[in-house]
């Protein structure tokens, strides 16, 4: 209290109004996967949970795509050539971010568990997603310990696992899910290893239901705080300008040039001589010119400047590679001249727009909270860039995903009569809980928990009497009252919506006022979705 000891004027101002309960965001995602960088300047960004809002964000700290490398085979016949590309090659997070944003995603977080060229050449392994300790180097955190600082993530997303072994992928999500429980704050979003294949319904070899399918690797822990969603999809995210002959590794691009002389060869009618001698020469110039093999140095010196060891000039070294122009102009050409190298191109890219949906589903998540509400399902939605499913589902198949007997629900992504391809499901993994079935009934509990509780620290060692508890519950009322109204919460009166209790013989007793306690029960009803909607009709007699 101020003293008045000085005659003057004293300024007191008072609070005219209660502490109030702010909503905390509900659809930032942290992206875990491999990356063609990871720095700041000289400064690196592995395993360093980084803010980024727009894809030039992620550019600037983590690079570009990884070029992916093609394998070309030729049938028995010669008649007809497949594409394959190279697991070595293939890395999803890049293109996974960008669905993000396409979809509607808004800020969100990366974190990079390591280099594409260290992928290559190590592999990819559990390890770099959960590195060991090292006492001697604490330094940076494993990913999920870091995530642990950064408050305001709420969705775990990382398509790069479904590149590991099946038991890598079990160890990855297995942390992640203890990490979500003991957060409290944050839900996975899981992508299913193998889910651009179909089910076999096999009891070894499903993808879902297998012995080494998702369902017995998820395991049964804290499987409310998870989702999953099947099949992987077919996006129109790789921009068809990115893709080129000069993906294909040096073997399949001999046999594209073997190919294409041989189309030439068997055209009909042929074109016209300088025409064709126009493509045999284009067709020539594809081949890339070996790098000549540098003469050995000397074994041992002799002193004179002749024999000393000399570092061959990379320039004199280096394998010719086209400049990019050059790779560009001679793509444009093939294209408009090459039915066949049309329809390798088109396989090319079917392949790396082949990706897993869960990126793609978090954005739908920010665009469904930000136009209708965390508490709405997303779900009988679209998705941005899907071009359509990898494996198509019929109601009868999604039965067994979206009710089994263990719970684990596999929410679908369909192609559906007369609605196109919409997101077909809306349960967490913990189909069999009454309280945690939905995914939209998880994420708004965890946007009151997480908002009341952020409003609640500021009574910590308040004094725990009657008239802390009053402001507390005001405070908490007010806040429910709005998303009551804003349709989070279900009832026709504000007293049936939900319900806030604290003090003493209500929450508390005696001896936990002594012991330091404040006990608050909040009770809510939150909106539930209308998965099944039963239509009755029925006659009745003429009345008139």
């Amino acid at each position: 209290m101020m003293q008045y000891k000085t005659p003057g004027v004293y300024i007191v101002e008072k609070d005219a109004f209660p502490n109030t309960v702010v909503a905390v965001p509900t659809a930032i995602p942290v992206f875990l996967g491999y990356t063609e960088t990871a720095a700041d300047g000289p400064v690196s960004k592995k395993y360093v949970p980084t803010y980024i809002a727009s894809m030039a964000d992620y550019i600037k700290f983590f690079g570009g795509p990884y070029a992916p490398q093609f394998t070309l085979t030729a049938s028995a016949d010669t008649k007809s050539y497949t594409v394959a590309q190279e697991e070595t090659s293939r890395f999803f997070l890049y293109h996974s971010v960008a669905l993000f944003f396409a979809n509607g995603g808004g800020p969100a977080y990366v974190i990079s568990v390591g280099s594409y060229a260290d992928a290559v050449k190590n592999g990819k392994l559990m390890t770099d997603f959960l590195p060991t300790p090292d006492p001697k180097n604490p330094l940076p955190e494993a990913p999920f310990d870091a995530l642990k600082k950064v408050l305001d993530v709420t969705l775990v997303v990382a398509p790069d696992t479904t590149l590991l072994a099946i038991d890598d992928w079990n160890g990855v999500w297995g942390q992640a899910l203890q990490h979500c429980n003991k957060m409290q704050s944050r839900m996975a979003i899981i992508d299913i290893c193998g889910g651009d294949n179909a089910r076999t319904h096999d009891a070894d070899t499903d993808i879902i239901s297998g012995t080494n399918g998702f369902r017995e690797k998820i395991g049964t822990n804290f499987l409310n705080y998870a989702a999953a969603y099947y099949p992987w999809m077919n996006f129109n995210v790789v921009d068809a300008s990115t893709i080129s002959y000069n993906n294909l590794n040096d073997a399949s691009l001999s046999l594209l040039i073997t190919a294409l002389n041989s189309e030439l060869t068997s055209m009909n009618p042929q074109p016209a001589a300088p025409m064709a001698t126009n493509m045999k020469a284009l067709y020539a110039s594809l081949a890339r010119t070996p790098a000549p093999t540098p003469a050995p140095a000397p074994a041992t010196d002799t002193g004179t400047d002749t024999d000393k060891p000399v570092t061959p000039d990379a320039a004199a070294t280096a394998a010719t590679t086209p400049d990019p122009a050059t790779i560009a102009r001679n793509h444009s050409q093939l294209m408009q001249v090459s039915p066949l190298y049309q329809r390798i191109i088109s396989d090319m890219l079917l392949r790396v727009n082949l990706l897993p949906p869960a990126s793609a589903m978090v954005g739908v998540y920010a665009l469904t909270d930000a136009n209708q509400g965390v508490w709405q399902a997303p779900a009988n939605t679209s998705i941005a860039l899907a071009v359509s499913p990898a494996v198509d589902i019929s109601s009868d198949d999604q039965e067994d995903l979206n009710m089994p007997l263990d719970g684990k629900a596999v929410n679908a992504i369909r192609t559906i009569p007369g609605r196109g391809l919409v997101v077909w499901g809306a349960r967490t993994l913990d189909g069999n809980s009454q309280d945690w079935r939905y995914i939209n009934v998880r994420r708004t509990l965890i946007m009151l928990e997480q908002s009341i509780k952020a409003a609640v620290i500021s009574y910590v060692f308040a004094p725990n009497d009657a008239s802390t508890w009053v402001a507390v519950q005001n405070m908490i009322s007010n806040f429910l009252i709005n998303q009551w109204k804003n349709g989070a919460l279900a009832g026709a009166k504000a007293q049936d919506a939900f319900s806030v209790a604290v003090g003493l013989g209500s929450t508390m007793t005696a001896d936990d006022i002594l012991d330091g306690y404040m006990r608050v029960t909040v009770k809510v009803a939150i909106v539930r979705p209308a998965e099944f909607i039963e239509l009755t009709f029925q006659q009745q007699m003429q009345v008139s």
